[in-house]
C-alpha cells in the first residue's frame, strides 16, 4: 500500500499549498479555492489518515514530516490552518537553508503552542485536551461533532459554516481513529515558540477575533516573535475564517503573495 498521501490541483500562477487541520480534509478549503484557483497553482492535500489518504504505522513525527515534504516541497508558499498552520511551520523550519524551502507562508487560525503553560496563557488547559482526548475513544463521532460545533463558536455565519464543515467530511471522508490520536499528541506536545525567530520568511498571520480553539492572543503573540509577519484578524469570525469570510482571506492572501513578488 502506497503511503503517498491523496492530492489535488488546480489553477495556474504562483504555486501554494494547502494544508488542513485536525480531523478535517482537503474539502474545507473549497470556498477558498475557488477564489484563489484563478491567479494561483494550487495543490491541496490530505493530511495522513485524513479525508482519502492512508494512515500507515508505525507512526512517527519524523516519518510524517518527511512524507508531507516529499510530496509538497518545493513550493512558493505553504498555507496552513489549524494543525495544517503548525505542520506548514515545520516544514519549513526543516527546509531552511535548502532549494526545497517555501518562499512564503500564510498561517490561518494558527498556534505555535496548543496547550496553556506558566509562560503561555493563549492556549487550551492539559486538562481540557484529556478530556477531549478520551471523549474521542468512547464517542469519535459525537467528539468530532462537538469540535466542530466550537470552530464555528462566534461565527457571524454559524450555521453556514458548520454546514461546509461538515459536507467536507460527507463528502470526502472522515479521519481515521489512529490519525486523530496522533493529531492530539502533536498538539499536546508541540512548541515552536523558540524556534520562530530562525524563521526569516515573510509570513502572513490571519486569525478571527472570535475564535474559541486559537485564540487571538496567540497569534498576536506570533506576530511579535516572527521576523517578517503581517497580522491580519477578522471580526466576527470564528477558527474557521477561510470559510466564513471567504472574500477577505482570498484579498488578502492574494494582496500578500503579489505584495511579496513584486
Amino acid at each position: 500500500m502506497s503511503a503517498a498521501p491523496y492530492i489535488e490541483q488546480e489553477g495556474r500562477g504562483p504555486g501554494v499549498v494547502l494544508l488542513h487541520g485536525w480531523g478535517m480534509n482537503l474539502r474545507v478549503f473549497d470556498p477558498l479555492r475557488a477564489r484563489l484557483a484563478r491567479s494561483l497553482s494550487l495543490r491541496l492535500v490530505d493530511l495522513p489518515g485524513h479525508g482519502r489518504s492512508p494512515w500507515i504505522e508505525p507512526f512517527s513525527e519524523a516519518r510524517q514530516g518527511s512524507l508531507l515534504a516529499g510530496a509538497l516541497l518545493p513550493t512558493e508558499t505553504l498555507l496552513g490552518w489549524s494543525l495544517g498552520g503548525q505542520f506548514a511551520l515545520s516544514l519549513a523550519l526543516a527546509a531552511r537553508g535548502t532549494a526545497a524551502a517555501p518562499r512564503r507562508l500564510v498561517l490561518l487560525a494558527t498556534t505555535p503552542r496548543f496547550l496553556q503553560a506558566d509562560d503561555w496563557s493563549a492556549g487550551l488547559s492539559r486538562e481540557l485536551l484529556q478530556q477531549f482526548a478520551a471523549s474521542l475513544e468512547q464517542h469519535p463521532i459525537e467528539t468530532l461533532a462537538e469540535f466542530l460545533g466550537l470552530q464555528v463558536r462566534g461565527s457571524q455565519h454559524a450555521a453556514q459554516t458548520m454546514q461546509r464543515l461538515q459536507q467536507a467530511l460527507d463528502e470526502h471522508g472522515r479521519a481515521q481513529l489512529p490519525a486523530l490520536r496522533a493529531g492530539l499528541t502533536l498538539l499536546a506536545l508541540t512548541d515552536l515558540r523558540e524556534r520562530l525567530a530562525v524563521l526569516d520568511v515573510p509570513t502572513l498571520l490571519i486569525g478571527g477575533l472570535n475564535d474559541r480553539v486559537t485564540p487571538p492572543a496567540a497569534l498576536e503573540a506570533m506576530a511579535r516573535l516572527l521576523p517578517r509577519s503581517q497580522l491580519l484578524l477578522l471580526p466576527r469570525a470564528g477558527h474557521a475564517p477561510f470559510i466564513s469570510h471567504a472574500d477577505a482571506v482570498a484579498e488578502a492572501v492574494l494582496a500578500f503573495i503579489a505584495g511579496d513578488a513584486a
